[in-house]
């Protein structure tokens, strides 16, 4: 069901959109501002069929069993309209063709004429300046939603006529029991999904039914686990086998720093319940035992060395190399 009830998290922005439905005092421009899988999309669409459900005017959400909602959610309501491009950016063309130009059209049967811009960051200074003129003056009618990664990359003028609602991280708890619930995720699994995704709800449901994760995660594992026994022509092979994830070494990384983590959290605390990986107690409790405090920081700030490096473009096998070789090194310490 698209309504505000199965969304996970958000609950002052859900608090906010129900009590706008709920009272008619809908703004005309809205900006739902956060990070791809974040939620962006459900929040607005949540929010569109609520205002156009045929229920009754005191409903602070959709009903799911009128033909306003049934359309809707079947994508295929006549006033809940989605802005669409075919280039890489959203041009001055697109604004004029598909929200301009039809605005003025009334609703045709509903209160609200809904028009919903996803990836708004890519809206040309053109377009936006185009837009801003519909959000200056709208007709009653017309509420405008842009859905955006990046909140600088929209002008000035168009930030301070919207409201602009910023999606926060959910808490991995309540990820972790929805993963379980919903998708019926074994527990380990949900936890590593939800403290891997921090906070992101759309990530942790990728990683939690992805084949392809589970390979990236036990692919790091068995490096970590033998790397101390490793001979320096294996730790090579290591680094060729993340070289052929290029596109993944983020998460790799990201993988390898929860470990450390872990490590480092069971050698100063010794409770296996404040793992992440909870699974591989045995091996994290053994490397704990063999290195020290100062050896884990040095690996774990030599993981974040690492992701900047590659983020400034140096040369990929060679910031891996200097990781994996700091890893192995500390392994003494």
């Amino acid at each position: 069901m698209l309504d505000f009830k199965h969304i996970v998290g958000h609950e002052q922005i859900i608090q906010h959109l129900m009590e706008a439905t709920r009272s008619g005092k809908v703004s005309h421009a809205y900006i739902f501002a956060g990070e791809d899988s974040a939620g962006k999309n459900l929040l607005a669409n949540a929010f569109a069929i609520a205002l156009q459900c045929e229920a009754g005017e005191s409903r602070a959400d959709s009903c799911g069993k009128c033909k306003s909602c049934i359309q809707a959610a079947s994508d295929n309501h006549p006033d809940i309209i989605r802005i669409t491009h075919e280039k890489a950016s959203i041009g001055v063309d697109d604004v004029r063709i598909q929200i301009n130009n039809d605005i003025q059209i009334k609703p045709y049967s509903s209160p609200y004429k809904i028009y919903i811009i996803d990836e708004a960051e890519k809206l040309t200074e053109q377009a936006q300046n185009a837009l801003l003129k519909t959000i200056e003056e709208p007709p009653a009618y017309a509420v405008i939603i842009l859905l955006a990664n990046n909140l600088s990359a929209l002008l000035p003028t168009i930030l301070s006529r919207c409201v602009t609602l910023k999606l926060k991280a959910v808490d991995k708890e309540i990820i972790k029991e929805f993963l379980m619930s919903e998708y019926k995720v074994p527990d380990y699994q949900a936890e590593l999904s939800a403290v891997f995704a921090q906070g992101n709800v759309g990530k942790a449901i990728k990683y939690a039914s992805s084949e392809e994760f589970r390979e990236l995660k036990n692919e790091v594992l068995h490096l970590l686990k033998y790397i101390d026994e490793m001979e320096l022509y294996e730790v090579i092979d290591g680094l060729k086998r993340i070289s052929e994830k290029k596109s993944q070494v983020n998460d790799y990384l990201d993988l390898m720093t929860l470990w450390y983590r872990d490590v480092l959290m069971y050698k100063v605390t010794n409770d296996l319940n404040l793992l992440t990986y909870k699974i591989e107690y045995l091996d994290i409790s053994k490397q704990a035992s063999l290195r020290s405090y100062e050896g884990i920081e040095k690996i774990i700030a030599a993981i974040e060395k690492a992701k900047i490096r590659l983020n400034a473009n140096v040369n990929f096998d060679i910031a891996i190399e200097l990781m994996l070789f700091t890893i192995k090194e500390s392994g003494n310490d």
